[in-house]
C-alpha cells in the first residue's frame, strides 16, 4: 500500500474539496461522512477541521460525536467494566444513531438531526436540542467502530495508528480496550475498507492514500 506524506492542513482541504462536491449516493439531501478510529487518533480534531473548512466552502457540517450515543452504564458494564467484547459490540447505541442521526437524513426526511443523546460522566440524557441541517448540509460523525455496521456512509475516512502506537498512546486504564481494537481490524479491515485511509502514527506527519 502506497501512502503519501501531507500536512494535516493540505489533507483538510483535500477532504474539504472532496466533500464540497459530494451528493448523498441515496439520493437525499445530506451527505454523511464518517471519521474512524479509536479514541487515541484525533478523529475529532480532523471532524473539526473539516467542518471549518466545509463553512468556508460554503457547506453547512455537523459535527456528531459517536461518544454522544454511549448505551447507559447498567448496558455497558453488564459484563463488568473491562470487557472487550462488550465494549465492541454493545457501548455503542447503533440503534439510537440510526433513528435520531441517520434516520432523519433519509431521502425525504427532516434533516432534524439529534446530537447526542447519553452523557456518559453524568450516565443521563443530555436533553440536547435537535439541530437542523439544511439542505446540502454534511453529517461528519467521528469515533470509533463506525465502519461494518452497515451505515450509510457517502465517504469514510479511517485514521489508523500500528499496534504499538496505539498502545502507547492508550492511557494505561483503558489498555484493556486494545483488544477490541484488534479485532476491528480483522472482521473489518477499516484500512482497506474506508474510501481515504489516513496513517496517523506521527501526529506531525501523517500519510494518506
Amino acid at each position: 500500500m502506497r501512502l503519501e506524506p501531507i500536512t494535516w492542513e493540505r489533507l483538510t482541504d483535500a477532504l474539504a474539496d472532496r466533500v464540497a462536491g459530494l451528493e448523498a449516493a441515496d439520493g437525499g439531501a445530506w451527505p454523511r461522512i464518517a471519521v474512524d478510529g479509536a479514541p487515541a487518533a484525533p478523529t475529532a480534531d480532523l471532524a473539526h477541521r473539516l467542518a471549518d473548512a466545509l463553512r468556508v466552502r460554503g457547506r453547512h457540517p455537523l459535527v456528531v460525536s459517536a461518544h454522544g450515543f454511549l448505551r447507559p452504564a447498567s448496558l455497558r458494564f453488564e459484563y463488568g467494566h473491562r470487557d472487550a467484547d462488550s465494549y465492541y459490540d454493545g457501548w455503542f447505541d447503533t440503534g439510537a444513531l440510526w433513528r435520531e442521526v441517520f434516520g432523519p437524513l433519509d431521502p425525504g426526511g427532516s434533516g432534524r438531526v439529534l446530537p447526542d443523546l447519553w452523557d456518559a460522566a453524568t450516565d443521563r440524557a443530555t436533553r440536547s436540542a435537535y439541530a437542523q441541517l439544511p439542505p446540502g448540509g454534511v453529517l461528519l460523525l467521528h469515533g470509533p467502530f463506525l465502519l461494518g455496521k452497515w451505515f450509510p456512509f457517502d465517504l469514510s475516512v479511517h485514521l489508523a495508528l500500528t499496534p504499538a502506537t496505539l498502545r502507547r498512546r492508550t492511557p494505561p486504564d483503558e489498555q484493556w480496550t486494545l483488544p477490541a481494537f484488534a479485532r476491528y481490524a480483522d472482521e473489518v479491515d477499516p484500512a482497506a475498507t474506508a474510501d481515504v485511509l489516513v496513517r496517523a502514527d506521527d501526529p506531525r506527519r501523517p500519510a494518506w492514500r
